[in-house]
C-alpha cells in the first residue's frame, strides 16, 4: 500500500503537466489560425494567390528549418531516407495536411467570399467526427451523427447564402476547394497523432515541396517580383498560421489530443468575428448556417474532449 500511495501522487503532476502543455500549444495554434483568413483576405485583394502561397511556404519552411536545427533529435539517414515506412509516409501525410490544406484553402479564398470559404474550410472537425463513427471509436456515436448532420446542413446554408445564382457565379471551384481543404485537414488531424515522426521532421519536407510547387505556379502566372511592404504579411502567414500554427497543433495532438481537441473549434468563431469586424458580411441564411457549423463543431469537440478524459 505504501508503494502505491508513494507512486500515485507523482503520476498526476506528470499527467497535469502534459495536459497543460498540450492546452498551451493548442491555444497558440488557434490564436495564429484565427488571423489567417483576415490577413489572407487583405493580401489577395492586391496580389495573386500564387504569390501569396509562395510567400507562405517560404515563411513556413524557414520556421520548420529553424525548429529542426534547434531540435535535439538525432538524424538517422538510414531511417529517414531509406525506410519507406518511416520516411515516405510522414512526407505524404505532411503533403496532404500542409500543402493540400493550404493551397485549396487559398484557392477558395480567391474564388469566393472569404468569410464563407473560411466557414466551409473549418468543417474538418465534422469530418473527423464522421471518421470516428465509421471507425467505431466514438463513445456517443448518435450525438456525433446528429451534430455532424446539423453541421453539414449549416454548410449547405452557407453555400446557398440565400442567393439563388451562387453556383452560377463561378463559386463551384471555390466551394469545392474549401471542402477539399477541410478533407485534407481532417486526414492530417487523424494521422498526425499516429506517427512517431516529430512535427518538424514531418512538416519541413512538405513545406519545401510547397515552395517549389508555388514557385512554379508563380512562373506560370508571370508574377511581377516586386518587393512591397505588405508582402511581409505573406511571410507572416507562413511563419505564423502555417508554420508555428501547424507545429503547435501537431505538438498538442501528440501530447494530449483527446482532451485539448475542443480548443480547435474556437478558430471559426474567432476568425469569423475578425472578418465581420473588417467589414465582411453574411446573409441571414448564411448566418444561420454559420451558427449550425460552429455549434456542431463545439458539440463534436466536447464529445472528443470527454472521450479523452474517459480514456
Amino acid at each position: 500500500m505504501a508503494k502505491q500511495n508513494d507512486g500515485a501522487p507523482s503520476r498526476a503532476p506528470r499527467d497535469g503537466s502534459a495536459y497543460g502543455s498540450a492546452l498551451a500549444f493548442a491555444a497558440g495554434a488557434v490564436a495564429l489560425w484565427s488571423t489567417n483568413a483576415l490577413v489572407g483576405k487583405s493580401l489577395l485583394e492586391r496580389h495573386p494567390v500564387s504569390l501569396v502561397q509562395f510567400l507562405q511556404f517560404v515563411g513556413a519552411a524557414l520556421v520548420f528549418a529553424a525548429i529542426r536545427l534547434m531540435s535535439q533529435e538525432k538524424v538517422s539517414l538510414s531511417v529517414g531516407l531509406v525506410d519507406a515506412r518511416t520516411g515516405l509516409i510522414p512526407i505524404l501525410v505532411g503533403l496532404i495536411g500542409l500543402v493540400g490544406t493550404m493551397v485549396l484553402q487559398y484557392i477558395a479564398f480567391a474564388s469566393m467570399p472569404v468569410i464563407e470559404a473560411n466557414l466551409v474550410a473549418y468543417t474538418w472537425p465534422l469530418m473527423v467526427a464522421a471518421a470516428m463513427i465509421m471507425l467505431a471509436t466514438a463513445r456517443r456515436p448518435a450525438l456525433l451523427a446528429i451534430a455532424s448532420a446539423l453541421g453539414f446542413i449549416g454548410v449547405m446554408l452557407v453555400i446557398s447564402g440565400g442567393r439563388h445564382p451562387s453556383w452560377s457565379e463561378g463559386n463551384v471551384i471555390g466551394y469545392a476547394s474549401a471542402f477539399g481543404s477541410a478533407v485534407c485537414m481532417a486526414f492530417y488531424s487523424i494521422a498526425v497523432g499516429r506517427l512517431a515522426a516529430s512535427p518538424e521532421r514531418l512538416l519541413l519536407p512538405s513545406a519545401l515541396i510547397g515552395v517549389v510547387i508555388t514557385f512554379l505556379w508563380c512562373v506560370n502566372d508571370a508574377v511581377a517580383w516586386r518587393i512591397e511592404p505588405d508582402l511581409f504579411l505573406g511571410l507572416y502567414l507562413g511563419a505564423g498560421p502555417m508554420g508555428l500554427g501547424y507545429y503547435f497543433w501537431s505538438r498538442a495532438m501528440k501530447l494530449d489530443g483527446g482532451r485539448v481537441a475542443v480548443v480547435a473549434y474556437l478558430t471559426p468563431i474567432a476568425s469569423t468575428l475578425l472578418l465581420t469586424l473588417s467589414g465582411e458580411r453574411l446573409t441571414v441564411t448564411a448566418a444561420v448556417g454559420a451558427v449550425l457549423v460552429i455549434g456542431s463543431c463545439i458539440a463534436v469537440g466536447t464529445e472528443r474532449s470527454e472521450a479523452g478524459n474517459h480514456a
